[in-house]
């Protein structure tokens, strides 16, 4: 082997002392905007945990504060992300952190919506009732949710084409913002799902110009509550029809797993030598991507043939194990090949 070659593959397979999580910069001059916006999006996550237990208040079986504690959580940790990620050094980082800010700014009205209309015992999405708080505040909606859309796109298409770290993160933070982009865009088809009439806290009928459950061939007083219909615990999906938030909720959390999955890997590359190439841990988040972007794909697909997550079909569970087939094969290989480089180079030192 070349004397090149042979210094190549040995660096290749040094272990950095420090994990991703501790490089320089990447966890001092975090972007404040979305720092303050997480620190808020904890405390109403924290407060509407309170509140479920003090106010007995519901709307569609659930508490009226569930919302607000879903979209706190979700909120909370997205931004924390975003908040690192701004923070490692790149090109068109002045642009980014504008970007960032319209997300943390954006993000706080909207989530502050839906707490003052949880506080009113009434809906905050699809709700098309023409009382003035109300009409206020499907006007923020209806601009406040592009603005996260476009603001997050934008930022993906600043960053995916640099290398911001080692490559395994880059590779994660590149399929995991992608992956929330798709996430977000999902999030519109629910406004083609039919409008339906329930009833808020207050008793009073409201009719909401969408929904999250899919529903085929049923009755029409069936399609008017499927909202309402029981669902799984603390996420409420429905186990009636197919439902919209499984995909989107999968998508804008991706990051989170690719990036946590990231370091594992090198924690685990300590004992493992096969894992500590470089080239190979970023070959295991990429299979962990794609079968992450399947799950995606056949979730979603789901939701759309009208089908709950927990009864799928002969043709859901194929795919299920098609995913599964190929992320374990697809380890297997990286895994070999990590083993061969390992040797190659014990051999050639």
């Amino acid at each position: 082997m070349p004397t090149t070659e042979l210094r190549t593959v040995t660096r290749r397979h040094r272990l950095d002392p420090r994990p991703w999580l501790d490089l320089p910069r990447g966890v001092r001059g975090l972007h404040g905007p979305l720092l303050w916006s997480s620190a808020a999006m904890t405390a109403l996550a924290v407060f509407s945990l309170g509140a479920m237990v003090v106010d007995d208040r519901t709307l569609l079986g659930e508490s009226v504060w569930l919302k607000t504690f879903k979209f706190g959580v979700a909120f909370a940790v997205y931004g924390i992300t975003l908040a690192w990620l701004l923070s490692l050094p790149h090109k068109g980082s002045r642009a980014t952190w504008w970007l960032g800010t319209v997300f943390a700014v954006t993000g706080a009205l909207d989530v502050g919506f839906i707490a003052l209309q949880a506080a009113r015992g009434t809906f905050s999405h699809f709700n098309s009732s023409d009382d003035p708080v109300n009409s206020v505040g499907q006007t923020v909606f209806a601009s406040g949710v592009p603005g996260l859309f476009f603001a997050n796109l934008l930022i993906v298409l600043i960053l995916s084409w640099q290398r911001l770290v080692d490559r395994p993160t880059a590779r994660a933070i590149h399929a995991g913002l992608a992956l929330a982009v798709a996430g977000m865009a999902l999030g519109y088809l629910m406004g083609f799902t039919g409008g339906q009439l329930v009833r808020d806290a207050n008793g009073r009928v409201v009719e909401l110009e969408a929904g999250h459950t899919v529903l085929r061939d049923a009755p029409a007083a069936e399609r008017a509550v499927r909202d309402a219909a029981e669902g799984m615990p603390l996420t409420h999906w429905s186990t009636i029809g197919g439902d919209l938030r499984i995909p989107h909720f999968l998508g804008l959390h991706g990051i989170q797993i690719l990036l946590l999955a990231t370091f594992l890997l090198t924690r685990l590359a300590r004992r493992h030598a096969w894992l500590r190439p470089e080239s190979i841990r970023a070959a295991l988040i990429g299979v962990l991507a794609l079968a992450y972007t399947g799950l995606l794909a056949v979730t979603f697909a789901q939701a759309m043939r009208a089908q709950s997550l927990v009864h799928p079909d002969a043709a859901t569970l194929t795919s299920y194990a098609c995913l599964t087939a190929f992320a374990v094969s697809a380890t297997l290989v990286v895994r070999r090949h990590g083993r061969r480089l390992v040797a190659e180079a014990q051999t050639a030192v």
